[in-house]
């Protein structure tokens, strides 16, 4: 029997209010953050199911390498932070009461047939949720 494997994904995004994007993530996705720790304010993970799915870091502290001069470039060009969520429509939900910038409605992709959100954080990333692949009809 083949093992599991043996990597997890664990982006992490610069941003300019560790704070509140904490917040924002943890409604928007339905995830859990941290206890509350003397870092937060530069560094914070959230969890779903006991799984890291997102570290936030502040821009400019700790001189980390690409963390710095949040001016320079545009967040997030060419990135997509994509979520999978089991409940599509609460996750929809959330991001409207949440007033999240929307780049794209709720609407079905035909290739993986599954509906999609795309939508901009706080600090201008581009957030993908989308409902399992096939969820929306399909053979």
């Amino acid at each position: 029997m083949p093992s599991a494997p043996s990597i997890e994904v664990q982006p992490l995004i610069a941003v300019r209010d560790v704070r509140a994007s904490s917040r924002w993530y943890a409604q928007l996705l339905g995830a859990d953050r941290l206890p509350e720790h003397e870092h937060r304010d530069l560094y914070d993970r959230l969890t779903s199911s006991g799984r890291m799915i997102l570290q936030l870091h502040a821009w400019d502290a700790e001189d980390h390498p690409n963390l710095v001069d949040a001016n320079a470039a545009p967040n997030g060009h060419g990135v997509l932070l994509w979520f999978q969520l089991a409940d599509f429509d609460s996750a929809v939900a959330r991001a409207e009461k949440l007033g999240a910038e929307i780049v794209l409605a709720p609407h079905v992709n035909p290739a993986p047939q599954h509906r999609e959100m795309w939508l901009r954080d706080p600090d201008g990333y581009v957030v993908v949720i989308a409902s399992p692949d096939g969820e929306a009809g399909g053979s």
